[in-house]
């Protein structure tokens, strides 16, 4: 007695206003009415029935298409044999009150006065198809789901309505909205739309709906700019603030989750604001209305996009629809109340606008005679053969378990049971499966939902101007594949670019703008060494250690190898000088081997100056090792040379100064030193010396020798290939000791300057030793500040330079004395100038 509130409420429900009754019968509802016009009551008496205005031909054709399956049924011979299914159709007025009430009606009659058995006796149907929205449809789930009557939409997508613990009962043959709004999400996302609006029905269909597009919109990286819900009883200016936020917006992309009647208001607002430039994607509630495709008004929604229920065709509904008459039920107020509608006459005037009964349903083509487009009458005819497959399933158990011989006892006695066994309907039509005639599998999952199948569906314009639905592809809940999606034809709309900021292309990565959605950002170029190589990448990623990022930042590089070659300016330099060094070395040898019997060349062992200009060839080749790719070879080769090379040289000189300072002790009375410094000892201690340098350097080979190191550090976009000096130990040892020798010898030319030795060589060897040292101790912060190549060449240049000091300094006098004076080149000459010095 809990719903009897709805009878004082809204008054006795009146008779079924379609309906014929037979063995087993099948409930309905739908909305031949667009509003109810209810009225407060006062309670002191009691209610009249409710008026209903606005006659909607879409659900009245919803149920004859129920009919037309049911008398189908009726007359095949396989399915529920001599059994025979009636119906009874209730018209909610799209109102969930009526639609209760309705539900309250088919399940425990039409009573005028309530008995003790009203509730206890078998409901009056066993299933109920309906209702076409999904907030009625809720009410009506919850009002007979705990009496396990079944409830199965055509039309009712809400994905509230799979949960089971609150509609164990509900059944749909529809796909549900969880799997629209998923397929809608990748529709968006397929043309590339990531900043859209959306507009939605203020009920469960559409708040529901779009709170599951939104969802997975977030994670497909989609923006939402505005969410706007309207109903259609909503005031005049609701709709202009809707209409204002989509003119307001910056998204070029809207969608409409929108119940087809809540749609339309909005839709006369939009027409007399002339808003264009909109791409509209349509939920399935209103992508194949015929209606609204024929209203020049809304040519605006021409390219609309959207999924709709797969189309089908119903072979004969169309004679069964244009053969119907109010004559066939002349106290039916409801039929007429079609006719009068569908002819734009009236049956209560006799003049020119009256309706005679003459006209002719064929010769129209409007939206009830229309079957070109039977997506959700296909549904409600799915919903009546799932009915009669389960009921025809609970008869062949009842006619296996009868041990009954009498055929017609038989069937009295199926009849009976199956009316005490109602509740076994909804225990059967969980597990029911068919093919129905259009070739389409129908079973229900756990939540009472089918596979989800969608036709993509385009609004494109044909050659008269009208619009035609294009199917360009198609959804499947059932595909393995990520995306469900399938195109088959192509599109009719200019693709717009509907995002809240430009795409960020490669080399660049987004920002999120602060307090705005994710879609809207920044594009900030990735930093050196760094890449991004896809568009709106949320990062940039750094590349390898061998690698560098491009001008563009969009592709990984090898980094520049750097080292000191030869064919590069700098390297061809150098070579000349070195070059240069060897030729005028060789020049003065071949000049002191012509001269070798003269006394300047005689003077301070000859044999010492040709091994020191030999000594110094081999400083000027040893810096071409320097030049070139490091390799293991070349990396011990030349430090080795160098250390070797310019010790053999500083041996020479030193043994040049000591000869010096012992010649000017072997003048002095009673002194017999120069017997120690002869040129075997001077050749001994030049050797002696070179072969502790020898020593050093095959000890550093021996126990970490140089090798070619690729410096990634000193340069982000270079790599120095180099050659690392392994044992630092060996590597100071050899300048060290090189370093003492050149200290040495500087200290005994230093004071040797002065002495009267011939031609004054101690003068010339502390100039050179000057020299010397003062470039390789300008050397050290030069080599430690250079970069990469840089500090190769500072090195070549400081032998090169070291050399050449050497060269010119020791060797040029004498030169200028062979060739320029050669009358000064006299055993006389020398004597008398070594006599002047020592008086």
């Amino acid at each position: 007695y809990y719903y009897y509130y709805y009878y004082l409420l809204l008054g006795q429900p009146a008779l079924p206003l379609l309906h014929a009754q037979k063995d087993i019968n099948i409930g309905a509802i739908f909305s031949f009415h667009r509003s109810a016009l209810l009225k407060i009551h006062p309670f002191t008496s009691k209610p009249e029935p409710t008026t209903c205005i606005s006659f909607n031909l879409r659900e009245f054709k919803f149920a004859q298409t129920l009919i037309f399956a049911i008398e189908e049924i009726n007359n095949n011979t396989q399915l529920l044999p001599g059994v025979f299914l009636g119906y009874k159709i209730y018209d909610s007025c799209s109102s969930i009150a009526l639609t209760i009430l309705s539900g309250m009606a088919l399940m425990n009659g039409y009573e005028e006065t309530l008995r003790d058995t009203s509730c206890s006796r078998p409901p009056a149907v066993h299933a109920i198809v309906g209702e076409s929205n999904s907030s009625p449809t809720i009410g009506l789930a919850s009002l007979v789901g705990p009496f396990s009557l079944p409830v199965i939409s055509h039309f009712a997508t809400c994905a509230c309505l799979s949960n089971r613990k609150r509609y164990p009962s509900f059944f749909r043959t529809i796909p549900s909205d969880y799997y629209q709004s998923k397929a809608l999400v990748q529709l968006v996302k397929h043309f590339g739309w990531t900043w859209v609006g959306t507009v939605r029905s203020r009920s469960d269909y559409g708040n529901n709906g779009i709170a599951a597009f939104e969802e997975a919109a977030k994670q497909e990286g989609i923006c939402i700019e505005y969410s706007e819900a309207i109903f259609k009883t909503d005031p005049q200016d609701q709709f202009l603030k809707t209409v204002e936020v989509i003119k307001k917006g910056t998204a070029r992309v809207v969608l409409a989750f929108i119940a087809l009647g809540d749609f339309v208001p909005l839709l006369k607002v939009i027409s007399q604001h002339n808003i264009t430039g909109i791409q509209w994607v349509g939920s399935e509630s209103w992508i194949t209305s015929r209606t609204l495709a024929e209203t020049k008004e809304y040519s605006f929604l021409s390219g609309a996009v959207g999924f709709a229920i797969a189309n089908a065709k119903l072979m004969g509904l169309r004679e069964f629809l244009v053969n119907m008459h109010p004559d066939q039920e002349p106290n039916n107020e409801m039929l007429k109340e079609f006719w009068e509608t569908t002819f734009q006459c009236s049956f209560s005037n006799s003049g020119s606008g009256g309706c005679t009964g003459s006209e002719r349903l064929a010769e129209l083509q409007n939206e009830y005679t229309d079957v070109s487009e039977l997506r959700i009458a296909n549904k409600v005819y799915t919903a009546v053969y799932a009915i009669a497959y389960t009921l025809h399933n609970i008869l062949k158990d009842i006619k296996t378990s009868t041990k009954s011989k009498k055929k017609k006892n038989i069937m009295k006695l199926i009849k009976i049971k199956i009316m005490d066994l109602s509740s076994q309907v909804l225990e059967y039509i969980r597990g029911v499966q068919f093919t129905i005639k259009t070739g389409e599998e129908i079973s229900f999952d756990a939540s009472g939902d089918p596979v989800a199948r969608y036709d993509l569906v385009n609004w494109q314009p044909v050659q008269d101007g009208s619009l035609q639905f294009k199917n360009v592809g198609f959804y499947d809940s059932s595909l393995t594949s990520g995306n469900n999606i399938e195109t088959t034809g192509k599109t009719y709309f200019m693709l717009p670019v509907s995002m809240c900021s430009e795409s960020c292309p490669p080399g660049t990565r987004k920002a999120v703008q602060k307090g705005r959605p994710v879609c809207c950002y920044d594009c900030i170029p990735c930093g050196e060494g760094e890449i991004s190589n896809v568009t709106d990448s949320s990062d940039c990623f750094p590349c390898d250690l061998e690698y560098w990022s491009n001008e563009s930042k969009d592709r990984c590089v090898l980094k520049v190898i750097e080292f000191l070659s030869y064919t590069e300016i700098m390297g061809m330099v150098l070579c000349i000088f070195a070059f240069v060094g060897v030729l005028l070395t060789t020049i003065v040898s071949s000049l002191f081997y012509l001269h070798k019997e003269t006394p300047i060349v005689r003077a301070n062992n000859s044999e010492l100056s040709f091994l020191l200009l030999f000594s110094l060839t081999l400083c000027f080749l040893c810096s071409l090792t320097f030049i070139g790719r490091p390799t293991e070879w070349s990396c011990m080769l030349r430090h080795t040379a160098f250390g070797i090379t310019f010790v053999l040289c500083i041996s020479c000189i030193l043994g040049k100064t000591i000869v010096v300072l012992m010649a000017f002790k072997a003048t002095l009375p009673g002194s017999n030193v120069m017997k120690w410094f002869g040129p075997l000892q001077q050749q001994l201690s030049v050797v002696s010396l070179t072969l502790i340098q020898m020593i050093i350097c095959v000890l550093w080979l021996t126990i970490s020798p140089p090798f070619p190191y690729m410096n990634l550090s000193y340069y982000r976009d270079k790599i120095i290939l180099e050659c690392n000096v392994g044992s630092a130990l060996g590597f100071w040892a050899v300048l060290g000791y090189t370093g003492l020798l050149s200290i040495l010898c500087f200290i005994l030319a230093f004071l040797a300057r002065k002495l009267p030795d011939n031609f004054n060589e101690a003068k010339f060897i502390t100039f050179s030793m000057l020299i010397f040292c003062a470039v390789w101790f300008t050397f050290i912060p030069a080599y430690v500040s250079s970069p990469g190549k840089f500090t190769v060449a500072v090195e070549i240049f400081a032998i090169l330079a070291s050399s050449f000091g050497l060269l010119f300094c020791i060797f040029a006098p004498k030169c200028y004395i062979i060739l320029l004076k050669p009358e000064k080149n006299t055993k006389k000459q020398m004597m008398m100038k070594s006599l002047h010095k020592t008086l």
